[in-house]
């Protein structure tokens, strides 16, 4: 397992912070989620030969925020 932070831009409320959630669980491979309101940032568990970077950046994005 790996373990990555995303910055995320645009996350206002606890509904922002449940929307990354939800779209980075869905994603095969993606083994733990937790999303910092505060700090703009989600600590990622994954399975590298599962899911890339990208893809998760791509979750995040459909959502409406920014990874940056």
């Amino acid at each position: 397992m790996e373990q990555i932070t995303l910055n995320i831009k645009g996350m206002s409320c606890s509904h922002c912070q449940q929307a990354v959630t939800n779209a980075l669980k869905e994603l095969n491979g993606v083994e733990k989620v937790e999303v910092h309101l505060d700090q703009g940032t989600a600590d990622v568990t994954y399975d590298g030969s599962k899911v890339t970077i990208e893809k998760m950046k791509e979750a995040v994005e459909e959502q409406g925020y920014d990874v940056v």
